[in-house]
């Protein structure tokens, strides 16, 4: 069973029947599931029954309704989840025609957005809520606030920025305010924490003040904290770039950069920051386009070797979240595909060259019997999972505007 982690916020039982039975509800009459149907679910009955109710296991729920779900999708359908596009937060014809077109012709199972407006990234969520199979996830880079992709919304200190004695509670309070900026758009995966460390000494970094610092104990911290404030306002963290992109002896924009340290060196820093983050039952990780001979002397990135994904990832580490790549339209992901990344045990493919194209790829690879429907349907259940837990814990915040919040935030971390 996929498992999430411990979390600062208790979910109400009488919400849970409700959005179960909607999702049951909606599987039964076909494929179009609309979490925006939660709206109209009474916040005055749920909290009655909360005095009554004892705490529920939802995860169980979570996993028999992916299975459902599965159960009425074609192979095509159910690769699509695994793909999220990149697109433009822009409400013109042109790109909403695209976006229109990764969804019935794609069935992806979401979208990343890049630069645009607080209004087109609204938009643009609700209209993959009505076309697709399955609620979508609505994935944006938040490393300093949404300000990083879309306009007019406050702006946060980079990490790197942040003030020294910044603690843990400034920055569970940073990732809830971010959090709840995302649900007024419909935006669900803030694609942070960034916990890459910085080498030691003045040696030059690609991710430079994108990474919180040299410290490996204050960026586990720093960033598992604001990972904890993202999930208990109903969002998904996605924490990158694993193993660990501080060192790294070029930019993954622009070709595929090595990581010469030893596993010791590693463990000591690197990875740190993620197996706290890990062990704190935190949701998905990125996967970094790097080469790190340490873990798998073969040169290839790391978003498709199985040794790092499978061996290391998975059985080694114990996590049980999703693994998702970094965007594999970059020039250090060159020569791979997302059938590559899936099969070598990625769960989500972020930003393909060609969606269309990827999609084939993947389907024929099932349909050929290379890539096994139980390995297929193993990720899907796995990201379904992830979306039905996920819109459980939004459903009930509230997403009233709180610009005093924000500012208090910004000021804290400065």
């Amino acid at each position: 069973m996929w498992r999430g982690g411990d979390y600062r916020i208790k979910f109400r039982l009488a919400g849970l029947l409700c959005l179960a039975s909607l999702f049951i509800l909606f599987a039964g009459c076909g494929h179009s599931i609309s979490t925006s149907s939660l709206d109209s679910l009474d916040s005055v009955d749920v909290l009655e029954l909360d005095s009554i109710q004892a705490e529920h296991d939802i995860s169980q729920d979570a996993q028999m309704w992916a299975d459902s779900i599965m159960d009425s999708m074609t192979v095509e359908e159910m690769v699509g989840q695994l793909i999220m596009p990149a697109v433009y937060a822009d409400d013109s014809r042109s790109e909403m025609r695209l976006i229109r077109k990764y969804a019935t012709d794609c069935h992806v199972g979401g979208v990343v957005l890049l630069k645009g407006s607080t209004g087109a990234a609204r938009m643009i969520a609700d209209t993959l809520r009505k076309l697709l199979p399955a609620p979508p996830f609505i994935a944006i880079d938040a490393e300093w606030g949404l300000a990083m992709r879309l306009e007019g919304t406050p702006e946060f200190p980079r990490n790197g920025r942040i003030a020294e004695n910044a603690d843990e509670t400034a920055l569970f309070d940073y990732g809830y305010e971010v959090a709840r900026e995302c649900r007024e758009l419909g935006i669900n995966m803030v694609l942070g924490p960034v916990l890459d460390v910085l080498p030691a000494g003045k040696r030059k970094s690609g991710i430079g003040s994108r990474s919180f610092g040299r410290d490996a104990h204050r960026a586990a911290n720093l960033g598992v904290a604001y990972a904890k404030g993202i999930e208990s306002g109903g969002v998904m963290s996605v924490a990158k770039h694993f193993p660990g992109h501080g060192s790294a002896d070029a930019d993954s924009h622009k070709r595929l950069p090595s990581v010469a340290k030893t596993r010791e060196e590693l463990d000591a820093a690197d990875l740190l920051p993620f197996k706290e983050y890990m062990g704190n039952g935190l949701r998905a990780i990125m996967m970094g386009h790097l080469y790190v001979p340490a873990l798998d002397e073969e040169e290839m990135p790391v978003t498709v070797s199985e040794k790092i994904l499978k061996t290391l990832v998975r059985d080694e580490m114990g996590f049980q979240g999703l693994i998702v790549t970094d965007a594999m339209n970059m020039a250090g992901a060159e020569g791979n595909t997302a059938a590559d990344a899936i099969m070598a045990g990625a769960d989500i493919v972020l930003a393909p060259a060609n969606t269309q194209e990827e999609v084939m790829i993947l389907t024929d690879a099932v349909r050929s019997g290379r890539f096994p429907t139980s390995q297929l349907r193993d990720r899907v259940g796995r990201v379904l999972f992830y979306k039905y837990m996920t819109a459980r814990e939004n459903f009930g915040h509230g997403n009233i505007g709180n610009t005093i919040e924000a500012e208090r935030i910004i000021k804290l971390l400065r």
